[in-house]
């Protein structure tokens, strides 16, 4: 049965749903974070299958779906299921895909076999244990609320007590050590924390998705900020907005699984961060390709144009161009209409000269390329025909600081290799 709009937001199901998904989600984007830095999000969908015989333990000693009970058993194999990928890459040939592999394939398989044997049995509190494969947020009580809002302040205040030592495990394992944090105590409270965010999760959005609630929100927030600040509060604010669109979406359809909806949302926005991203995004990332690609071929003709005058020919045309070096002709007539409205070069009919700012780039560029061919020649003894290969790619990428420590390295030299004048105007 559908639910419009007005009716939905009269539920008060409806809030308390959003409440205890959108703190998961938020939840689950700052721990993942973390993870994410650390390069073991595979480590967050083995803790999410482990959980599973954990959750199944709990109900069949507790006899209840006391969340207390399910969380508690939920850790329990969560932080086993960690220590077991650990024992085993350091103790086995297996490399650590391998080993997370296993461990989330056994504790998942292990989960299937408890709860079929939880279900057959005669307990009528089994009912919705079956939801806890793929989510049903709509199950969740007002007890599983508090425990959301206590588990979350729990998980928070420890994020920033810690924060210190977790950005520099993140960052820079290595280092933590010497500047006296245990590296092996806070990898654990990091475990912990990852494991207690999986387990008061996985109702809402269920065993098989919560590791892409925790991977999702780093994922993409990693794409808009290289500020550590800024992207656990992205990654935070991405893992509630997915999480209560899910929550929105699910609760206009009876029976509609929340966790499906909410990975779905977290799909879409690590795909428009890939796409449209300013600075890491595909579209950022073509047009600097192209900007690129663009500034050699310019580079490029501005020198022909410079070697051909060196020659003794005032302008030249696009027939020397051509002659001069193999260039496409479509490109190279782009490139002139290009280096024309730059001011760069001028046009007379069919012949192009270069102009006052055209010949002091043009005379950059050749600088750089003999620069860089006598300092191959002098200082890595290169052999004169592998000389114009390299610094043909090379005069492109120095830069202006690069430049200057060539010029003192070679005490401002005033010829390459093959005797012709290094320009300094």
């Amino acid at each position: 049965m559908t639910m419009d709009f007005t009716t939905l937001f009269t539920e008060p199901l409806f809030y308390k749903v959003l409440i205890g998904v959108s703190l998961i989600g938020s939840l689950s984007g700052v721990v993942g974070t973390y993870a994410f830095l650390r390069r073991k999000s595979l480590v967050s969908d083995a803790v999410s299958h482990s959980v599973l015989p954990g959750i199944c333990v709990g109900f069949l000693y507790s006899g209840t779906k006391d969340p207390s009970w399910l969380i508690a058993g939920s850790l329990l194999t969560g932080l086993i299921s960690v220590w077991f990928i650990d024992y085993l890459v350091r103790t086995t040939k297996l490399s650590e895909d391998t080993a997370i592999a296993f461990s989330a394939t056994f504790f998942f398989a292990l989960g299937s076999v408890l709860l079929s044997v939880v279900i057959s049995g005669d307990n009528p509190e089994k009912n919705g244990l079956k939801d806890y494969l793929f989510g049903k947020a709509a199950t969740l009580s007002f007890r599983d609320i508090r425990f959301f809002i206590y588990g979350g302040l729990s998980i928070g205040l420890l994020i920033l007590a810690f924060f210190r030592q977790f950005k520099i495990l993140a960052f820079n394992p290595d280092f933590a050590g010497t500047v006296g944090i245990n590296r092996r105590a806070t990898e654990f409270l990091l475990s912990v924390l990852t494991v207690l965010t999986v387990s008061l999760g996985i109702q809402a959005v269920g065993v098989v998705l919560m590791s892409a609630l925790i991977i999702g929100p780093a994922a993409t927030a990693r794409y808009w900020t290289d500020n550590f600040g800024k992207m656990l509060l992205l990654a935070g604010a991405t893992g509630w907005l997915a999480s209560s669109l899910g929550v929105f979406v699910s609760g206009l359809q009876e029976n509609m699984p929340t966790g499906p909806w909410v990975v779905s949302f977290l799909f879409l926005f690590v795909m428009i961060s890939l796409v449209a991203a300013p600075k890491k995004g595909w579209i950022s990332l073509w047009k600097k390709r192209r900007e690129n690609r663009r500034r050699m071929e310019s580079e490029n003709v501005l020198k022909a144009c410079y070697q051909l005058q060196e020659s003794g020919k005032v302008s030249v045309t696009a027939k020397d161009l051509l002659e001069k070096r193999a260039f496409e002709p479509a490109a190279l007539y782009r490139i002139l209409r290009l280096l024309e409205a730059r001011g760069m070069i001028e046009r007379s009919g069919r012949n192009y000269r270069l102009t006052e700012k055209g010949s002091a780039e043009a005379a950059r560029v050749v600088r750089l390329h003999r620069l860089w061919e006598l300092y191959l020649a002098k200082r890595m003894n290169f052999r004169e025909d592998h000389l114009h290969g390299s610094a043909e790619t090379v005069e492109h990428l120095l830069t202006p600081e690069i430049e200057a420590e060539l010029l003192r390295e070679l005490d401002f030299p005033e010829a390459d290799p093959h005797n012709k004048q290094i320009p300094y105007e």
